[in-house]
């Protein structure tokens, strides 16, 4: 390969990572447990934007409540980061064009 092709595909890639990084930031997932008793919201990038907390989870003042709060909070953001991996994933495939990349 010479280098103008280097330079080129060099560019081409710059070009597909800087369009992905705009669409992951632009991407949002809702994530929730406990029923809906918190609710996350997470771009692609990963960031959340919001965290909501059903008032009636937070009535108790003893260290179950607690550690039930923090257990909730803890799987809403575990699943809004797997839906932003996917949604990820998904942005790749279609900026690829259905290109079969091994590792991707």
């Amino acid at each position: 390969m010479d280098l103008l092709k280097m330079k080129e595909a060099m560019a081409q890639a710059t070009k597909m990572k800087e369009q992905m990084e705009r669409s992951m930031a632009e991407t949002f997932v809702d994530a929730s447990s406990g029923g809906g008793m918190v609710t996350v919201r997470m771009n692609g990038q990963k960031i959340i934007q919001k965290l909501t907390i059903d008032p009636t989870v937070i009535t108790g003042n003893g260290p179950s409540e607690l550690e039930m709060l923090e257990d909730l909070i803890t799987a809403a953001v575990n699943e809004a980061a797997r839906k932003a991996d996917d949604a990820m994933k998904s942005n790749v495939q279609g900026l690829l064009g259905g290109l079969n990349i091994p590792g991707l």
